[in-house]
């Protein structure tokens, strides 16, 4: 098994070098991250493609989060990086540009004594005829959810989605 690295950053986004995936987890290395919204008409309002991350990952297992997010490789640029994690976690192809919207600088305590302290790049595109074949090892349910019932459940049921993703949300529709 290949040894996953992340990027680790300044507050600013400079590459400071590079460090195992978990180990910068366990210490909560300040390191670049990317998430992924896809979004499509849904007649009456705009519908996000959303994920409930399974049970099996290294943390936030089985709470609801955006349609993919994980870390840039060494050289790959945050689209890149967002449409190969599209195919792995959703088995989503034909994506073929991603926007990169917005970033920010969050830290949380997670499940598993891990810190998440990433840069997080939104990544964002309209994608309204797409075919999904999630990864059961990534994720155990998805579903297209309206922005307006998307948004009650936040405020209604804030613990069964992931830390990050609140921010990713008002990101997107502050530069939609």
């Amino acid at each position: 098994m290949i040894e996953e690295q992340v990027i680790l950053v300044d507050p600013q986004g400079r590459e400071l070098g590079v460090e195992e995936k978990m180990q910068a987890h366990r210490d909560g290395a300040l390191h670049l991250a990317f998430s992924v919204l896809l979004y499509r008409d849904g007649g009456n309002e705009r519908e996000f493609l959303m994920q409930q991350r399974a049970l099996g990952k290294y943390h936030s297992g089985g709470l609801w989060t955006n349609t993919c997010c994980s870390h840039p490789r060494l050289g790959e640029s945050m689209s890149q990086a967002g449409i190969r994690r599209l195919g792995e976690e959703m088995g989503i192809v034909g994506i073929h540009e991603l926007s990169d919207v917005a970033n920010f600088v969050y830290h949380a305590e997670l499940d598993n004594d891990l810190v998440e302290h990433e840069l997080d790049h939104v990544l964002v595109a309209e994608a309204s005829d797409i075919a999904i074949t999630a990864n059961p090892e990534e994720v155990m349910a998805y579903r297209w959810w309206a922005q307006s019932e998307l948004q009650a459940a936040l405020e209604q049921e804030p613990e069964c989605f992931t830390a990050w993703f609140p921010q990713v949300l008002a990101l997107t529709l502050a530069n939609a």
